[in-house]
């Protein structure tokens, strides 16, 4: 059967709160309902069927048909279930989210995947500031699951982070990992300043050499084992994150924040 499919009728003016539509949500929902509920658009609540035309289909699966930026919370506390958005998406893509899968074609917003706990966050394009990172007020960002990004992304990428994997196959922005306290984040790319800012614990996977803070201390070239069980995990993802193996197991090795603990780790394959 097709996947209930949500298209918009026309460019928002506002921002639009999405974190209604989830597999879990919809589950016992009618077409009509769906066209019934209502979203907040700003400051007012608007039908949805206002907003986008509703075709039938397996709630197990969703598609949202967007090209603008400005739908917020696509996937929200989603436990499981696919849902696939082809254009773009707004702020806090997948917050919370606890299982299934969330697909974007094109480039997201801030916080994406804030808070979540498992699942996997697939994005075509690039991701905006504060991927998997905690938000104000919250000393917790990415806690589990896996976060895949196949162009860039900004700054303070995990921060925060606790546990969990972001796979980033372009370039991060400045305090890439900072105040990280576990988890693993792999960059293809380059990252920006400070990388590794106030990290505790957690590992950074890297191919270009970064700015660290002075409070790292270089450890040299290691062959690490472990490295090859990585790339043996990631040999089925997606383009660049499935060649990893012909890198090695050699790594220069640099330990800190020294000013937090220094038990984080950041690992440089040579070029």
């Amino acid at each position: 059967m097709s996947p209930l499919t949500l298209t918009l009728r026309e460019a928002p003016r506002q921002r639009i709160e999405m974190s209604a539509f989830t597999p879990g949500r919809l589950a016992e929902s009618s077409a009509e309902a769906i066209r019934r509920l209502p979203l907040w658009v700003g400051n007012r609540q608007v039908p949805t069927g206002d907003l986008f035309t509703v075709d039938e289909g397996t709630r197990e699966d969703l598609v949202i048909r967007s090209d603008s930026d400005r739908l917020d919370g696509i996937g929200a506390g989603s436990t499981r279930g696919t849902i696939r958005v082809e254009g773009r998406a707004g702020a806090y893509l997948g917050r919370d989210l606890r299982g299934g899968s969330i697909r974007v074609s094109g480039d997201v917003g801030i916080f994406a995947g804030t808070g979540m706990t498992g699942g996997t966050l697939h994005i075509g394009g690039n991701a905006g500031d504060f991927l998997g990172a905690a938000i104000p007020g919250e000393r917790r960002g990415l806690r589990g699951g896996r976060i895949e990004v196949y162009g860039n992304a900004g700054d303070r990428v995990g921060d925060h982070q606790r546990r969990g994997l972001i796979l980033i196959a372009g370039d991060a922005g400045d305090y890439c990992a900072s105040r990280m306290t576990a988890g693993t984040i792999l960059v293809l790319g380059r990252t920006g300043a400070q990388t590794g800012f106030a990290m505790r614990r957690g590992t950074i996977l890297l191919t270009a050499q970064p700015r660290l803070p002075p409070t790292f201390n270089h450890n040299g070239p290691h062959a690490l084992g472990f490295l090859r069980l990585f790339a043996d995990a990631l040999a089925t993802r997606d383009g660049p994150f499935s060649r990893l193996d012909a890198r090695g197991i050699t790594v220069d090795r640099w330990l800190g924040d020294l000013a937090n603990g220094g038990q984080g780790e950041v690992l440089v394959w040579a070029p």
